[in-house]
């Protein structure tokens, strides 16, 4: 069985957040995972030009069919995010008539600001873009090189202005539940705080963030253990 090819936004501000979310998804997934943490220090071949990031893979999640040599598919998911449930369900859900399937999010923020002080405006399809089920193999595809991205506006890539509107699938809601938005949902199969992740002590009280810090607690605990 061929791994579910995983890619996952890293920013050295959060770490901790990075390695969480693996762990979530290891610990469920009863399929084999490949994955790849999106670190600007890792894309030589890509020079982010973009000031207006509030985070360091905000633009570099569009390279994920570029990375994948523009065939298969890749899941992009955000770091600031927690699975509860098996991602190989999520990964079943992919549909060959769509170049991107994502969760349509249609929300006003309650915060004009998240973590680190950054501004957290609302736009069309905001939110879309942070859990997504590439199909790096569409033809639509093909145009999301490293220039191409290099040179875009956010608005244009976060709102897939690439492709058609019929070629943007929807996936349910429940994988890509923002519970610091929406509020606590037990149903939610993948929790993202988008205003910040429970690590940064403003949000440590965030809903639901008592699971994320269990999860830490998994990734402490096996340190500690590995530790001679």
């Amino acid at each position: 069985m061929p791994p579910i090819r995983l890619f996952i936004g890293y920013d050295d501000r959060e770490s901790v957040a990075y390695h969480v979310c693996c762990n979530s998804l290891i610990r469920h997934s009863s399929q084999p995972l490949a994955i790849t943490p999106l670190a600007l220090s890792n894309l030589s071949g890509y020079t982010e030009r973009h000031t207006d990031g509030s985070n360091q893979f905000i633009y570099s999640r569009f390279l994920v069919p570029h990375l994948c040599d523009f065939s298969g598919w890749a899941i992009f998911m955000d770091g600031d995010m927690l699975l509860r449930d098996d991602i190989a369900k999520l990964w079943a859900l992919r549909d060959e008539r769509f170049a991107v399937q994502c969760i349509h999010h249609d929300y006003q923020t309650k915060a004009s600001a998240k973590y680190l002080g950054t501004k957290n405006p609302n736009y069309p399809r905001k939110n879309w873009s942070s859990v997504v089920l590439w199909n790096c193999g569409h033809p639509a595809n093909r145009v999301l090189t490293p220039e191409f991205i290099e040179s875009a506006t956010g608005a244009q890539l976060h709102r897939f202005t690439w492709l058609t509107d019929d070629l943007v699938g929807e996936i349910p809601k429940v994988w890509n539940w923002l519970p610091d938005e929406f509020g606590a949902n037990e149903e939610a199969r993948l929790l993202h705080w988008t205003l910040g992740t429970p690590c940064f002590h403003e949000y440590a009280d965030a809903p639901m963030a008592g699971e994320w810090h269990r999860e830490r607690m998994f990734v402490n605990h096996s340190a500690q253990l590995d530790t001679p």
